[in-house]
């Protein structure tokens, strides 16, 4: 893997290229076609490669909390986040894992997959709703997961990273969907993209990273990476 923006010829640190601003951040990523497209057979995997996977592991490592919407959840089959040898200088301090955190307004989640019944001992899943969510679901969700409860008729966005930084965590990663990253886009909260585009044309119906309203956000190139024809690049918002 070599940094081409801004040109270097030293090794690679991931860590220090992928660090989190000494702020709360918001950062999305994403993996996406040469031709935009964010799924290959229903799946991200498709689009992915070797060099992918591991700034996928980084990112990881570096977060607080890794956020997901419930489509995303199903769709890939998350489990909970499993302690690495890598990530002991990453998370000095904090959990040997971060957290799952699912988005969803009607709680229609496997309350029996790994997710849940897996994630005790490193890092409690938790599980972001909304006052709409049935009751008597809330509170079987609330047997299995921490839950927040953010917005009334749909999950506020900007509350429940709110909620996120009061609970301590404030670098916030978030894996998608499209509909979720348009959801914060438009809640203006996506401070860092990082975006890996894959050397693949797809065509057919596949999402964007973005799925909802209009939303502009002016953003700064970081960096630009690449490894077998992958192009990994990093964006921050405007200050």
């Amino acid at each position: 893997m070599r940094l081409i923006h801004p040109a270097s010829s030293d090794d690679v640190d991931l860590s220090q290229v992928y660090a989190y601003p000494d702020r709360p951040c918001v950062r999305v990523n994403m993996v996406a076609s040469a031709d935009g497209g964010t799924w290959l057979k229903g799946l991200s995997g498709g689009l992915s490669g070797g060099g992918d996977r591991q700034i996928f592991g980084v990112l990881r490592g570096l977060a607080d909390v890794i956020v997901a919407g419930a489509a995303t959840v199903r769709t890939e089959g998350y489990g909970p986040a499993r302690p690495r040898k890598s990530w002991h200088p990453l998370r000095e301090g904090r959990t040997a894992v971060p957290p799952v955190a699912v988005i969803t307004r009607r709680l229609d989640l496997d309350l029996a997959s790994p997710l849940f019944t897996e994630a005790e001992p490193y890092a409690r899943t938790i599980i972001i709703t909304c006052g709409a969510a049935p009751p008597e679901r809330r509170r079987e969700a609330a047997a299995h997961a921490e839950v927040i409860v953010a917005g009334g008729e749909r999950v506020d966005m900007a509350l429940a990273v709110k909620e996120l930084g009061d609970r301590g965590l404030s670098r916030v990663l978030c894996e998608g969907g499209s509909k979720i990253n348009g959801q914060l886009a438009a809640a203006d909260l996506i401070g860092d993209l990082c975006l890996t585009v894959s050397p693949i044309l797809i065509g057919g119906d596949a999402s964007r990273i973005l799925n909802g309203p209009a939303a502009l956000s002016q953003l700064r190139l970081v960096h630009v990476l690449e490894d077998e024809g992958f192009l990994f690049t990093r964006y921050t918002r405007e200050s």
